[in-house]
């Protein structure tokens, strides 16, 4: 092989490198979600079905939000989560609408704050209204229990640790203890909080989004994680109680692009 037939050969192999790591960054990590499922259920009797949604920073309905609109309509959830971060502008409530309507109506729905409602001055009685019409109810420091198969279920939904007024112990007032105690907050964060004020109430779970899985990675160093985070980053954290998982969720903040940290969607039997 001749010297400029050489160069030209590794010319275009780093070419063709920057090509598909730009294609993965800006289309296939972003658009081509990845799907989790995990069963955490203590007994194969009356499984309850979750999907959460998280990070959404929803900007105007894309196809692949009407295909996830359409496989969690496929999977017949008992409950759907969003955790924070629909929107980041008012005027972003009625395309965030328009992807809700798509969503299997009788499903019921829970949904909290995160920072970006807040930073973005999103108009929080207008998202309440949008995300009310579609059978999901907006927690702010509130709980609420349910009855699904039989079983009771406790849901407490944090307000934005960061933006907001995160309030754990005003959020448990006249909570009804259940057999199952789940926790929606968007920043990973407020679990250190969590567990220093919960006292005896079992946790079984707590739901996080927040920071998107870095976002962007290099070979599993993260340059930037997003005030909130604390030491968390993505997915499960066991080591003590309670469990949380930590979803890289769907949209993207600040920059538009992803890398080494795919889209995400969970689904979750309890």
């Amino acid at each position: 092989m001749s010297i400029l037939t050489r160069r030209k050969f590794i010319k275009t192999g780093i070419l063709s490198t920057i090509g598909l790591i730009v294609l993965d960054s800006l289309w296939f990590e972003k658009y081509v979600i990845e799907w989790n499922h995990f069963d955490i259920s203590k007994s194969n009797k009356n499984k309850i079905k979750i999907i959460q949604i998280s990070d959404l920073h929803f900007d105007k309905l894309r196809y692949f939000h009407m295909s996830i609109a359409k496989k969690i309509n496929s999977k017949k959830p008992d409950i759907v989560f969003i955790t924070g971060d629909s929107v980041d502008k008012t005027e972003k409530i009625d395309s965030l609408n328009e992807f809700l309507e798509l969503i299997d109506k009788s499903i019921p729905k829970y949904a909290i704050t995160g920072n970006w409602e807040y930073w973005g001055n999103v108009n929080l009685t207008k998202l309440k209204n949008v995300f009310s019409k579609n059978n999901c109810e907006l927690l702010i420091n509130e709980n609420r229990t349910i009855n699904i198969r039989n079983r009771e279920i406790s849901i407490i939904g944090i307000d934005d640790f960061v933006g907001g007024n995160a309030d754990f112990e005003k959020a448990i007032e006249n909570l009804k203890q259940t057999e199952t105690n789940i926790v929606l907050s968007h920043c990973p964060e407020h679990r250190d909080i969590i567990t220093k004020q919960k006292g005896s109430l079992n946790i079984d779970l707590v739901l996080s989004g927040h920071t998107h899985g870095g976002q962007i990675t290099f070979l599993g160093i993260v340059p930037f994680k997003p005030q909130g985070s604390g030491k968390y980053l993505k997915g499960w954290y066991k080591e003590s109680e309670p469990k949380m998982y930590i979803s890289k969720g769907i949209g993207t903040s600040i920059l538009p692009i992803r890398f080494g940290a795919r889209a995400e969607m969970v689904e979750i039997e309890i």
